[in-house]
């Protein structure tokens, strides 16, 4: 036999947008939502009472939990072609600080309300959290190979290595993505694009930065600079004269659905 669970507060916060007063919810015992009541048809003494406001789950629909341990590493405030550099270059942390940082986070987002996570994943550091979690993940097995094309198919095997090790299940699904435009060659934006169910959510960084749109416009800024620091050349990379999105929509799939991360610069 299954006992109904009934909780109450001051207001109750629906999906619809609606702000419920003197209202009940009713779980089952997995804390599945059965119904939801006005307080004249309970017995008010069978229900809880929780102060503050009861609101639906929050959904994180871009994080980086492998990134955990870099927390209070990189400087912030520096604009983000610094920053990427600080993370990139940011190496030899022990694997058992990672794998603790990373269940931290994933304990530090059930804490704080959210119950679904988009997640940008490179290596498989976060599998092992994921298939304990008690959170819902969408996982990004993220494929750039920085405009060169002699390491797309590198570029492919590492991350299909990533994509085949991540574990599926109602609480963890996954497609393959693009970073971003400004890391992705054509060859690898047209893979990307065969190699997802059509339903598939996909999601890509887009326009963070001036430098973004710079690069694709007249081929300037702060990325010529960026790719030279790691020793990478862009000669054969051709401006678009569009904003750097118009490069990464004509590549992908209008059947997935496309997520679109960050906009900063987006008119």
């Amino acid at each position: 036999m299954t006992h109904n669970l009934k909780f109450s507060s001051p207001r109750i916060h629906t999906v619809s947008g609606a702000v419920l007063e003197n209202h009940v919810i009713v779980t089952d015992e997995s804390g599945k939502i059965v119904s939801i009541d006005d307080q004249s048809s309970h017995d008010m003494a069978t229900v809880k009472q929780v102060s503050g406001d009861i609101i639906p789950g929050l959904v994180n629909t871009h994080c980086h939990l492998e990134l955990s341990h870099m927390k209070g590493r990189v400087d912030t405030g520096t604009k983000l072609l610094p920053f990427l550099q600080g993370v990139v270059k940011f190496r030899d942390i022990p694997q058992e600080e990672i794998d603790a940082a990373i269940a931290a986070g994933d304990q530090e987002m059930y804490d704080a309300g959210i119950v679904a996570v988009g997640d940008i994943s490179n290596k498989l550091d976060t599998a092992k959290t994921k298939n304990s979690s008690q959170l819902r993940y969408y996982t990004f097995v993220e494929m750039f190979d920085f405009l060169q094309d002699s390491m797309t198919d590198a570029m492919i095997a590492q991350y299909n290595e990533v994509y085949d090790g991540q574990s599926r299940s109602s609480h963890n699904q996954v497609s393959k993505v693009p970073h971003a435009p400004y890391t992705v060659t054509p060859r690898l934006f047209e893979y990307l694009g065969n190699s997802n169910e059509d339903q598939a959510t996909v999601s890509i960084h887009n326009q963070e930065t001036p430098e973004e749109d710079a690069l694709f416009m007249n081929k300037t800024g702060g990325f010529l600079d960026f790719y030279k620091s790691f020793g990478f050349n862009i000669d054969s990379f051709k401006e678009t004269g569009q904003h750097s999105i118009y490069y990464a929509m004509q590549y992908l799939n209008p059947k997935n659905k496309n997520l679109f991360v960050h906009n900063t610069r987006t008119t």
